[in-house]
Formats: C-alpha cells, structure tokens, sequence
C-alpha cells in the first residue's frame, strides 16, 4: 500500500482502539489492541504521517528512535527492593521507569491529552542486547516492569532488510500479536502531499517527467545510490532559500540531498531550463495579462518537455497565489468568528445577531473604550494560551500556528482601540484585503488559460493543465470556492475524454473475446 493508504489505515485502527462503550470503557481491551508494525523503504514518510495522525486525532504523539537508546534508558537502571514473601524477607530487583515511558507520562501531564501514540521508529535495527526488550514492548506493551499507560497506542515502524542491513527479523510469535502494514513508495500519493506542504515546482514538474526517478535505491560497487521522498522535499526547501539568497544550486548541491549522480545530474539540467524558460517566458508579465508573442509562439513549437516545464512554472506560481488566498480565508475566517463573540459580550449578547463584527454595538448603555480594550487584550491573552498549548500537545500544522500568529498580532494592535466601531473598520480591511487578493489570483488563473489557449488552442495540454489544477490541494479549494467557467469546461472534457477511453478499451475487450470465440 502507499503512504496515503497506510496513513488512512492507522487513523481508522485508533478510531477502534479508543472507542468507548456505554460505561466508559474500551470496547477493545488493552490487551487486545495490537501495535501497529509499519514496515517500509527509509525516507518515504512514515514518521511524518505519524505527526499528521495525532493532530487529525486530537491526541498525543511521543516518538523515539530506538537505535539512539541504550538498554538502560529503554528499561530502567535495576535496584534492590526488600520484600516479604511467606513471613520471610528477600531482596529483589526491580527497575526505574524507563525514559520512554516516563515521557508519556509527561506528555500527558504537560498538555492535559490522557490518550496518544508512543511511536517507536527502527524497531527491527536494535542491538542485540535491546532486541528482547522490543520483543516485550511489542507482545506485553512494557518496558521492564512498567507498562505503557492505558489509552496510548504503540505504532512501531521499520525497514526491511534490503534497505539496512542492521536489521532482525520478527519471529512469527512476535509477527502474530503486531498489526503490519506494509508501504511501498508512489509518486502520486506524494505529489497530494508535495502541492499541500508547497514544494519547488521545478521538483513536482520533474517528476512528473521522471517518475522514476522519485525513489530509487540500488547497491553498486560504489556503494548505495539514492534518491528519496524525504531527499526531494528537503532539496525543494533548499532551493526556495538559494533563491532568495541570489544562489545557484547546481549537481553538487543537488547531489547532497540527491545521493543517485545521475539523478542529481539529470535534475541539476532541468533545474537550469528551468530558470531559462521563466526568464524566456516571463512568467510574471503572462499571469499579469501581458505574454509577448514571441512566448505564445516559441510555446507553440516547443518540445514536450519544454511545454510540460513552462506548465509546472505557471501551476507554481498560481499555486503560491491561491495559498496565500486559502491563507488568508482562514484568518478572516476565524478572526470574523472571534469578534462576533466579543461583539456580543461587549454588547449584551445582542450584537453579532445581523452580521457579526459588523453589529458590535452596545444596546442600553455605552460601551467604554476601557472595557473594548480589555475585551481585545483578554481575547489576545486566550489566543496566545491556546497556541501555547496546542503547540506543547504537537496539535499545530503549519497553517494553524501562522493564523494564531496573525490573530495575536491583529489583536495586539487594536487594543488601544477606543471602542467597537474601529474594531468594525480594520476587520472590514481585513476582509476587503482577502477579497482583492481572491480577484486578483483569478484574474492570474484566467491569464494562464488565456497564454494556454494562445499557445494550443483547446488541445490536450489545457486537459493536462486543469487536471493539475485539480491535483493540487490549494488550487481544487480555490476554484471550490470561487469557481472558475474555463476550468469546468476542460474538466468536462477530461471526463468525458475518460468515458471515451473507457468505452474504446470495453469495445477492445469484446473483440479479443470475439476472436478467441472464433467470431467474426
């Protein structure tokens, strides 16, 4: 299965695990609640499908990569306790907590979040002293004589051994008291992932040319050559700084994050037609509604790779327009939400009944400009709070801690406000702000039809063009939202493009059968 699927899998096994019947208890006994064994190639996301689960989850995450531990800081130190057993005394070893699991305990203590997931990576790569010990954690879910509290899930994650050659294999008793999975990479399910975490053009475009160039590994006489999901997304934040610092990333560069010389050869070029084709096409100047003829007509008789390029460069700064669109819809979003509350305690709870911020009058009474500014500074001292401790639990994405930021910043700069109606007017800037971009992105996206069109026509690259729109997470969002007349007509044509292939392919399959049946 791929990322996305695992990812998927392991959501829907803590739904189970935690589902609670009528008295509170778990329908699935502790005992009963396998750990989840994700096995697959390094580098293809597992750890960081682990984060996304417990924000989406709502619970904790603690993780550890076992081959950083010693047995010690895995089990406990031992000590002697003296005990009575039958009216005689004895002394008996018992051990410390472990790290591991005093880090729950932590955790919980920290953030308040009483279940989660204790994620274990490199299981299979322990030393031979440590190897027991997983084998315990994984069949009696203990570490020594402590046991993982109840409520968190153990997901333990490795490599097979054709990628390590560290590894040990499970035997079948361990194997049938686990719940394995087993991920294989694929470029498509990334890609999802790569337009929603705003990956560099130049690395989505390229691998839709080189699709199997995403993930390779081969064993040479020169070693291990390589090129992973994790190597392409941490060259793509690379290249992004390299640009805004004026610096060229060339074969070496890429050949640091790329460990495969050829690949990293191969991309190294495209890298600089790249940057050629948005000096040639001006890519700017065609979202802006102004491509000179000599870009329509050079794109006309380009060479597919060029055209599939000058694609990738225009889906990439559209894509940089509608996240900064989904961006700022969700600060107005919850800004707007925020002071219709303030609205309504400033006001009695009548305002916010017509419109929200917009109707944060005081009715049967004067609102004072020290209780708007206390109102405002308290709402801000919330803001902050909450960020602090989702931050602290790990419930934070990228996008929510940007918007907290914002919030916390707004915030603090009205609270000198002197009363409700100001606080009207900056959110309606606010609002107006979000608008103007919006048109100003879809005039961008109409620009691009525009050059496409100009270039091909209604030919079978504004198909590809509208299904990339519709890969990217950003852009399916905005045209959902906003809606956008082109792109509903070349979808219409995908599909029935897709029909049409269906139908040929079913009229082949009833030929092949015909003639196998001897009928003409």
């Amino acid at each position: 299965m791929n990322i996305k699927r695992a990812k998927e899998e392991i959501k829907n096994t803590i739904e189970a695990y935690l589902f609670k019947d009528s008295f509170g208890e778990y329908l699935i006994p502790a005992i009963r609640q396998r750990p989840v064994l994700l096995m697959g190639p390094p580098g293809v996301g597992k750890t960081q499908i682990m984060e996304q689960i417990a924000r989406e989850c709502k619970i904790g995450l603690v993780s550890y990569t076992i081959t950083h531990h010693t047995r010690q800081s895995a089990v406990g130190l031992p000590f002697i306790k003296e005990k009575d057993y039958g009216g005689l005394r004895y002394s008996v070893t018992e051990y410390t907590m472990s790290e591991i699991i005093a880090s729950v305990y932590e955790r919980m203590e920290r953030t308040g979040i009483r279940e989660g997931i204790l994620f274990i990576d490199e299981i299979n790569c322990v030393s031979e002293t440590m190897a027991p010990m997983m084998l315990q954690f994984l069949q009696c879910k203990t570490f020594g004589n402590q046991r993982v509290p109840e409520g968190w899930i153990i997901v333990a994650a490795g490599n097979p051994p054709e990628y390590n050659k560290s590894v040990r294999d499970f035997d079948v008793v361990t194997l049938d008291r686990v719940k394995r999975l087993d991920v294989e990479a694929d470029y498509l399910a990334w890609k999802e992932y790569a337009y929603r975490e705003k990956l560099h053009g130049a690395v989505i475009s390229y691998l839709d040319i080189r699709r199997n160039h995403f993930y390779r590994v081969e064993t040479t006489v020169d070693g291990t050559l390589f090129a992973t999901a994790r190597g392409w997304e941490d060259l793509s934040q690379i290249l992004y700084v390299y640009e805004r610092l004026g610096k060229t990333a060339d074969a070496q560069v890429v050949g640091q994050y790329i460990q495969f010389p050829k690949i990293a050869r191969d991309f190294a070029n495209y890298l600089e037609l790249y940057y050629k084709y948005h000096r040639d096409y001006q890519v700017d100047e065609v979202l802006a509604g102004n491509p000179s003829t000599q870009a329509v007509s050079k794109l006309h008789f380009a060479e597919f790779d060029e055209r599939f390029a000058v694609m990738g460069l225009l889906l990439s700064r559209l894509s940089e327009e509608f996240g900064r669109c989904y961006l700022e819809d969700v600060f107005v979003t919850e800004l707007f939400g925020r002071l219709k509350a303030l609205g309504q305690k400033l006001s009695g709870g009548a305002a916010g009944k017509e419109g929200g911020p917009a109707d944060g009058r005081k009715t049967g009474g004067e609102t004072t400009s020290s209780s708007v500014a206390a109102q405002i500074r308290g709402e801000r001292l919330l803001v902050e709070e909450r960020l602090e401790r989702d931050k602290e639990a790990g419930q934070l994405d990228r996008t929510a801690e940007q918007t907290g930021r914002r919030l916390i910043s707004w915030l603090g700069k009205r609270e000198g406000a002197s009363d409700f109606d100001q606080i009207r007017a900056a959110f309606a800037e606010a609002a107006d702000f979000r608008q103007d971009l919006i048109d100003s992105t879809a005039a961008k996206l109409e620009c691009a039809f525009d050059f496409l069109e100009a270039a091909f026509g209604e030919g079978e690259e504004l198909i590809l063009f509208v299904t990339e729109l519709t890969a990217g997470f950003f852009s399916a969002w905005f045209i959902r939202e906003n809606g956008c007349d082109r792109y509903y007509k070349y979808n219409r044509g995908l599909l029935f493009a897709e029909r049409q292939k269906m139908i040929h392919e079913k009229i082949e399959e009833a030929r092949d059968k015909m003639t196998g049946a001897g009928l003409r």
